[in-house]
C-alpha cells in the first residue's frame, strides 16, 4: 500500500550561460497527513509494491506535474522521468500513456524531455518507444550516465538529446583524481555527439567549477535550490550564478598566470639545459635543479621519436641515470606528436597538454624544444600539480 498524497516537486536547471532558469525536472513525493513530504524513490526499488500500484503513481505525479506546467514561462522545458520497466510490457504499437497525458494537459512535446532513467530492458522497444517520442517534438535525455560503461553502447544507439551525468561519479569527480578525467573524457565524447550535458548533484563551488571546466550546459543542485513544490522565478539564481561564475573565472585566470610563469621558468631551465646537451651533456656539468621542484626528468629522443639518451632524474642530492626507456619510441604519444608539429619549424619551446604517464603514473606536463639543427628533441617532463 503506498501511504500519502502523490505530489510533484520540481528543481530547476540553471543555465550556465545565462544564470536562468531553462527548465525543470519533475520529482515524485507522497504528502503525509501532517503535511511533510517523502520522496517516493524507495518505493520504486521497494518488492513489496506491486508494479500496478507503481505505475498508478508514476502516472499521477506526471499528472501533476504537467498540470502545473501551465503556469510556468513559456520558455522552459519540463524533465519527466520514464522508466523503461514499463516499456518492456508494452504492446506492439500500444498507445504512449506519456503522450496522452501531454496532450490531456496541453503541454506541448517540445517543452518536455523525457528522461530515460536506467537502460535495462528490452533494447529495441525502447529504441522504438525513444523514436516515437522524437516524433511527436520531444528531447530525449539519458539519466546517470557513466554509472554503467557496458551500457555505452545503447546510449549511443538511442542518440540522446541530453546527458546527465551519474552524480556519484560527478562528485567523485570534483574532488579530483582518475574519476576526473573519466568524466571529463564522457563530456567529450557527448559535446562530439552533439549532446548537451546536465551536471546534477552540484552542492559546492568546486562542485560547479567542475561542471563548467566539463561544458555543462545545465546545473541542477542544491547550491542553487532544492526540489519545491512552487516555481522559482526565472531570473531567482541569476545574480548568485554570476558571482560563481565570476570566481570560476578568476580562479582559471590565476590557474592561466601560473602556466605562464611555468612557461617562463621552463624557457630558462631548457636553455640551460640546451647548453649543456649541446656540449657533449656530461652529468658532472649538469645543473643542481634546486629553482625547479616540479621537475621529473630530462632525455633526448632522435626526431622520429625514438629515446636516445637514459632519462636523468635528480633525487635532491645527485643526477641519476635510468637507461631502460633508450630505444623505446614515443612518438605515439599525443604529446610526442603535438610537439612535433607544434616546434618543428621554429624549433620553439612548446609545452603538452596534461596527461597521466604510464610508467609513474603521475599527472605530467612535457616540454621539448628541437636543438642540433633539428636532429634531436630535448624532453624534459615535469609534475603537472598545482599546475
Amino acid at each position: 500500500m503506498i501511504d500519502g498524497q502523490p505530489v510533484a516537486v520540481f528543481q530547476p536547471f540553471i543555465d550556465t550561460a545565462t544564470g536562468r532558469i531553462a527548465g525543470i525536472e519533475a520529482l515524485g513525493r507522497l504528502r503525509q497527513e501532517d503535511g511533510s513530504l517523502r520522496s517516493v524513490g524507495p518505493l520504486f526499488t521497494d518488492p513489496r509494491v506491486s508494479p500496478a500500484h507503481l505505475r498508478r503513481l508514476d502516472r499521477q505525479i506526471r499528472d501533476d506535474a504537467l498540470a502545473r506546467m501551465r503556469l510556468a514561462p513559456a520558455d522552459w522545458f519540463l524533465s519527466l522521468n520514464i522508466s523503461p520497466r514499463w516499456i518492456t510490457q508494452l504492446r506492439p504499437n500500444q498507445a504512449l500513456h506519456s503522450l496522452k497525458q501531454l496532450q490531456l494537459h496541453a503541454v506541448e512535446p517540445r517543452q518536455v524531455v523525457f528522461e530515460i532513467t536506467e537502460l535495462s530492458g528490452d533494447s529495441q522497444k525502447l529504441a522504438d518507444v525513444v523514436a516515437r517520442y522524437r516524433e511527436a517534438g520531444a528531447r530525449i535525455a539519458i539519466d546517470d550516465f557513466g554509472a554503467g560503461y557496458s551500457q555505452l553502447d545503447r546510449v549511443l544507439a538511442l542518440q540522446p538529446d541530453i546527458l546527465k551525468l551519474d552524480m556519484r561519479l560527478f562528485q567523485a569527480a570534483a574532488r579530483g583524481g582518475p574519476s576526473g578525467e573519466v568524466v571529463k573524457a564522457l563530456a567529450q565524447m557527448a559535446e562530439k555527439t552533439g549532446c548537451w550535458i546536465i551536471a546534477e548533484g552540484v552542492e559546492t563551488e568546486a562542485e560547479l567549477n567542475f561542471a563548467l571546466e566539463c561544458g555543462a550546459r545545465y546545473v541542477q543542485g542544491y547550491l542553487f535550490a532544492k526540489p519545491e513544490e512552487a516555481f522559482f522565478a526565472a531570473d531567482a539564481f541569476v545574480e548568485r550564478f554570476a558571482q560563481l561564475r565570476e570566481q570560476y573565472v578568476q580562479h582559471k585566470l590565476a590557474e592561466r598566470a601560473r602556466l605562464m610563469n611555468l612557461r617562463q621558468q621552463l624557457t630558462e631551465l631548457m636553455g640551460l639545459v640546451r647548453r649543456w646537451a649541446e656540449r657533449g651533456g656530461r652529468l658532472d656539468s649538469l645543473l643542481k635543479p634546486t629553482d625547479y621542484p616540479w621537475l621529473l626528468r630530462i632525455y633526448q629522443c632522435d626526431r622520429h621519436g625514438t629515446q636516445v639518451s637514459p632519462n636523468l632524474q635528480w633525487d635532491g642530492l645527485r643526477w641519476h641515470e635510468d637507461a631502460r626507456y633508450v630505444g623505446h619510441n614515443w612518438s605515439w604519444r599525443p604529446y610526442f606528436y603535438q610537439l612535433l608539429a607544434e616546434g618543428w619549424e621554429e624549433r620553439r619551446l612548446t609545452l603538452s597538454n596534461t596527461y597521466r604517464d604510464a610508467t609513474s603514473n603521475q599527472y605530467c606536463l612535457t616540454a621539448g624544444q628541437f636543438i642540433d639543427g633539428g636532429g634531436r628533441l630535448l624532453l624534459i617532463d615535469i609534475d603537472a600539480k598545482g599546475f
